[in-house]
Parts: structure tokens; sequence; C-alpha cells
């Protein structure tokens, strides 16, 4: 049962924090300014929530629905990720199984580029390091859309494959893998001014798949950040400036990526999420072709339509994922009151 006095109370803000938008010392300190847009927000999402619920009870509806509104008033209570709407740095990389695990990786990469692309999100590739037969060893990119990061934030952990490889004869079934780690990007907002004397740059010439596509100038780019030994690497682009701009922002990425890991290990991981134990070589999927089966560990959810799955339909399986975390972070925050 919903504390109406706790809502009546957190929504007691509201009139205050509209009239701060309008406060000249506020709208002058952008920082302030977005933190109280960002408080507004949340606080009108509650709002509308609670009306809702209210109307759902007065009305004597049925309990399905006045279910589905108190879920909703609770999810409009808990803090919102503020990385949620950023873009999402995501890399992939082989696992075992050789040249199987290559071309693995290359369709989860094509897998994600055609789900972007359907909701109007552009792929920018900052480094791969691609095979003969269209997979890659690694592959780095930025999905660049609103909410990018909040979508593809569960893809983190390890993706296991099983059918018969293209390069087998005997029509074996093999298992291979490939692991996925997703990143928000990094802002002007996350005060990252990393020193030149932290950052290590060497540059060499980028090469493609059976040295095809060679640039013999010392165009591709490794930064390394020796404080933490976090590395990035961009070799996509033709022009050495592009590339460590690229490369920059990337390894930024890493870096925020980084701090947010230590803070929630300090403490424990309050924020409840699908990430699990934090291991990114946790086994989270499974692909099993013969079966034209897909089945995610994590919530155990079993789809019969891989086929649509890696062709880039992954709108259901993204939303079970984001609604199951939502449950479980709901669950944890009434057991700590909401504190």
């Amino acid at each position: 049962m919903i504390d109406v006095d706790q809502i009546k109370n957190v929504l007691g803000r509201l009139e205050s924090v509209e009239a701060a938008l309008g406060d000249p010392d506020v709208l002058s300190d952008r920082k302030r300014y977005r933190q109280t847009l960002s408080d507004y927000a949340f606080l009108k999402k509650l709002d509308s929530a609670y009306t809702m619920y209210v109307l759902a009870v007065d009305d004597g509806s049925d309990q399905e629905l006045i279910a589905s509104s108190e879920r909703d008033v609770y999810a409009s209570l808990l803090k919102a990720d503020p990385f949620e709407d950023r873009n999402a740095v995501i890399e992939i990389r082989a696992g075992t199984g050789g040249e199987e695990a290559a071309l693995f990786a290359g369709d989860l990469f094509r897998m994600y580029s055609r789900y972007s692309e359907e909701r109007g999100w552009k792929i920018s590739i900052m480094h791969s390091n691609a095979t003969s037969l269209d997979g890659y060893k690694e592959i780095v990119f930025t999905v660049i859309g609103e909410g990018a990061y909040g979508t593809f934030r569960f893809e983190s952990g390890g993706h296991r494959v099983q059918r018969v490889p293209a390069t087998e004869a005997q029509g074996r079934i093999h298992t291979s893998a490939a692991t996925v780690v997703v990143f928000p990007e990094a802002d002007e907002e996350d005060d990252l001014e990393i020193p030149e004397k932290d950052i290590r740059i060497d540059l060499f010439c980028a090469g493609g798949a059976g040295g095809q596509h060679v640039n013999k100038t010392e165009s591709a780019v490794r930064m390394t950040h020796l404080p933490t030994g976090l590395v990035a690497v961009c070799q996509d682009e033709r022009s050495q400036i592009r590339n460590k701009e690229k490369c920059l922002a990337t390894l930024k990425a890493r870096i925020l990526d980084h701090k947010r890991r230590e803070e929630e290990a300090k403490i424990g991981a309050d924020r409840l999420t699908l990430r699990g134990s934090g291991d990114r070589s946790e086994r989270i999927r499974t692909y099993n072709f013969p079966q034209n089966r897909m089945t995610d560990h994590r919530i155990d959810l079993t789809l019969y339509s891989l086929d649509r799955i890696i062709e880039g339909s992954l709108a259901s399986l993204l939303d079970a994922l984001k609604s199951n975390d939502l449950d479980e972070r709901i669950k944890l925050a009434l057991e700590r009151g909401f504190q």
C-alpha cells in the first residue's frame, strides 16, 4: 500500500522547484540549473503517476489496473540513472572459438547496429580489428542517440553461441563466445579533465584484415591512462587528429565507467541492476541457432525467435530486461523505505 503522506511530502517541493526554474541565479548557474531541471522532471513524473493512481482507486478500477498504477508510482520514486539518456559506447570482443567467435562478434555488432538504425540512432566506429571472413576480433563503437545507454546497459557480459560454423565441413555444432561491455559516453558535465602527464600516446600504422586497407602513415592512435592502466585505440579515421579526438572520447568513457564502478563497490552496489556480479565475463545469454532459441539466463527468458533477434528485433528482449530490473529495484527500495 502506498504511503500517501510520503508522496504528498515529496510533492510538496514541486511548487518551489518550479519557481526556481525562473530564478536568475539558477539560470546563470548551468550545473545548478540542470539539477533543478532534473528535480522538476522527477517531481512532475511522480505527480502524474500519483494522480493516475488516485483516479484508479477512486473510480473503483480492477485490481490489475490499481496494481499497475501503484507500480508506476513506486517507479517514479526511484532515482533515475544520471547516465540513462546518454550515448552508449559498446565494446565487443571475440572470446573462445577462434574464427567462429570472431564471426559471432560480427553478428552481435550488426544486431545492435540494425536495432539502432531502426530507432534513428547513428553508429560511429571508434576501433575495429576485422578478420578475413567479415568477423571481428574486437570492435568498439558509439551509439549516438538519446537513451542509447539506458537501452543497451544490460548487454554487458558473456554471450555464447551454439551453431554449425560456416567453416565446419562436418556439420557439427560448435560453441563459441564473445564479450560485450557497455558504458555511457562521457560529457563536459563529468569534469573529466585529464592532465597530459597522465596519458601516454602511441602512434602506429592502421591496417585491415589480411593486410588490406593499410594506411602507411601513423594515423592510428593508442592512449593509455597511466593511473588506471585503461587503454583506448582508434584507427578507423584516416586523419590522426580525428583518431586522437575519438580515442580521447573513448578513454574518457572508460575512465567514467571505472570511477562509477569503484563508487558502486564502496557503497555496496546500492543501485541494484542487471549488471550482475560486475564480472563482465559472466555468461548472460545463449544463442542456439539449431533450435532458433535465445535464452537470457539472468531473467530466465527464452524466446524462439533467434532468426529475428539476430537481425535486430531486440525490443521485446530489451523491454523485458528493463522491466525486470525495475521490479527488482522497487523491491529493494520498498525494503529500505525508499531511503
